[in-house]
């Protein structure tokens, strides 16, 4: 099995929104803001193939599917489809991917499910072969969202997916598709039933497998979000978010697991390290994966 990080379209969104109540002099050392207060953000896939036999693709990021006046409140760079280029240069199409997994229906994790916007025509899917496989709990929340989080979610998705006779929601650590291959972890601070996908790695010490990837999502947006503290306006839950991340960090920590991150610019993959004061922390960045081997 290769590893690809697929970089979707990117984002500019403003600072103090992504790093909660963190003052600005503290965020900005990390990730420099522009004269609108917007920091750039990526929306990274990651690709694994084969695995249990399938091609498997972890999110989509926020794609093209806005019309252009919302791609610009939202921040959207580019107006092209960003992620089908990336496929593209890895050797993929959208026909070529067996099964997609989404972490959460936010329209910055899973807008890239959708063709680009055209003047007058409705939203379709663009993995014609896909099975999609979403945790029930956040599903139903995208169907009845909440006031506060309603403007985050592609009201048209839900049904899209539901259509396509392949849509696979998950309610516990592993789904029909992907069998034991990948074990789904939950958490509740950014968003009810938000499913973090760990590709199990190669060994097992004590009967517990070591050594996988677990693909972080909006728990762990980036490194500076590592430090434990630190959360996102847009978490629903801060301090669940906070002992949720705590509890994350020290089980991956511990058996070896490195961390995906879907929004960091410059790094995909990295190592969790804790120093002597306790604090959580990365090691051994990697900035892309290009048919990289699970073990390497």
């Amino acid at each position: 099995m290769k590893l690809w990080s697929i970089l979707g379209n990117s984002q500019k969104l403003d600072g103090g929104a992504m790093f909660g109540n963190a003052p600005r002099a503290m965020w900005a050392r990390w990730a420099s803001p522009d004269d609108e207060n917007r920091i750039d953000l990526a929306c990274r896939a990651l690709l694994a193939s084969p695995l249990n036999g399938k091609t498997v693709l972890f999110e989509t990021g926020i794609g093209a599917f806005f019309e252009p006046k919302l791609r610009e409140r939202y921040g959207v760079v580019e107006d092209r489809h960003v992620l089908v280029d990336s496929l593209a240069a890895a050797g993929f199409k959208p026909a070529d991917v067996d099964v997609v997994v989404l972490s959460h229906l936010h329209f910055d994790h899973a807008g890239g499910l959708l063709a680009p916007w055209s003047e007058g025509q409705s939203p379709a899917l663009l993995f014609p072969n896909a099975t999609y496989i979403v945790g029930r709990r956040h599903y139903e929340r995208a169907l009845e969202p909440h006031a506060r989080d309603r403007a985050s979610f592609i009201p048209e998705l839900p049904a899209l997916l539901e259509a396509t006779g392949r849509l696979e929601l998950v309610d516990g650590e592993y789904s029909n598709a992907l069998g034991d291959t990948v074990r789904f972890h939950y958490s509740d601070g950014h968003t009810p039933g938000l499913m973090l996908a760990e590709i199990v790695g190669p060994d097992r010490v004590d009967g517990e497998t070591h050594g996988g990837v677990v693909f972080c999502a909006d728990l762990i947006p980036g490194r500076p979000w590592v430090h434990v503290p630190i959360t996102m306006g847009y978490d629903r839950n801060a301090e669940l978010l906070i002992d949720e991340k705590k509890a994350f960090l020290a089980d991956k920590l511990r058996r070896n697991v490195h961390l995906f991150f879907t929004h960091d610019p410059q790094c995909a993959l990295a190592q969790v390290v804790r120093d002597e004061k306790g604090k959580f922390g990365t090691a051994h960045e990697v900035p892309a994966l290009h048919a990289r081997a699970l073990a390497a």
